[in-house]
This record gives structure tokens, C-alpha cells and sequence, in this order.
């Protein structure tokens, strides 16, 4: 095969990276998006020369004007899309936001119109089957300090 041929076929996705942000009762941080009809957790896409950590921190920090700790990788996820082709998705743990931190958030109002915070058993009303399956597996992990691989929103399947 040419380097051509092989090039061709390898997989080009587009990556986001976003973080779960909990408060003191363990609800978690959703944002409605002014552009979407469903609730988000803060992030976004990864750009060009930025690893996905690096592009969590960034959209925490555009979209809610604060620079937490952001913890550990909680889950992967594999997302292929026919409108938008494959993803690579990645959720990092954000904490707990004190008061003092949610005191300072300054939401990017072209882009982000309300937060509020959820308990995990209402993410199936409040956003779309495939990123609900994400957080509430992201939670699992972060309860359990491992980390989750998806694809398609779902644990993947292990060879027997």
C-alpha cells in the first residue's frame, strides 16, 4: 500500500473536550447553549497544536470566565456523526465549584444563556440520549476513580 493509499484511509476526527462541574449536594454544572435546544456541559472543540486538557481549560475559561483545577480524564468517548463525521470526544473531572467560584463566573453570553446544576437522574430530560449516557457514565467513573471508554455513548463491548 502507498503512503498515499494508506493515508486515505486513516481516520480523521474531530476531538472536544469538555469538564463536569459539581456542586456541594453532587449535582452537576449544565449550560444552556444559546445556539442548541438541549443543555451542555461547558467545553468544546480542540484546536489545531492543543491537546484536549489544554482545550477543556480554554472553553471553561471562555465560556465561564473562571480557571478551576481541571482533574483527571473521566471518559472517552468514540462518536461517529453521518452529519458531522467521526468524533473523539473527552470528559475531565472539574470538582466541586464553591461558592466563591460560582461567584465569579461570567458567562460568555454570545454563546452560553443560563447554569444551573442537576442531579444525574434528570440529564435525560435535560439534554440528548447520547451525551446523557456520556455524563452519567463519566460520573460512574469519577465515583469509582476509573476511567470510561465509550462508543457511541455506550460502555464498549469486551472480547469474550
Amino acid at each position: 500500500m502507498s503512503d498515499n493509499e494508506h493515508e486515505a484511509k486513516m481516520a480523521r476526527p474531530r476531538m472536544a473536550s469538555g469538564a463536569l462541574f459539581f456542586d456541594d449536594q453532587g449535582r452537576i454544572m449544565m449550560l444552556e447553549p444559546t445556539y442548541k435546544d438541549y443543555r451542555e456541559i461547558p467545553g468544546g472543540y480542540v484546536e489545531t497544536g492543543e491537546s484536549p486538557r489544554q482545550a477543556c481549560i480554554r472553553e471553561v475559561r471562555e465560556e465561564l470566565g473562571i480557571e478551576p483545577e481541571i482533574g483527571r480524564l473521566l471518559a472517552v468517548d468514540w462518536a461517529p456523526s453521518p452529519k458531522e463525521g467521526d468524533k473523539v470526544l473527552y470528559i475531565f473531572d472539574g470538582g466541586v465549584l464553591t461558592p466563591e467560584l460560582r461567584g465569579r463566573i461570567q458567562l460568555q453570553s454570545s454563546e452560553i444563556g443560563s447554569y444551573d446544576f442537576h442531579p444525574a437522574s434528570a440529564l435525560a430530560d435535560l439534554t440528548i440520549p447520547r451525551l446523557a449516557r456520556r455524563i452519567e457514565a463519566a460520573v460512574q467513573a469519577r465515583n469509582a476513580g476509573d476511567v470510561a471508554y465509550l462508543e457511541h455513548g455506550r460502555e464498549a463491548q469486551h472480547a469474550a
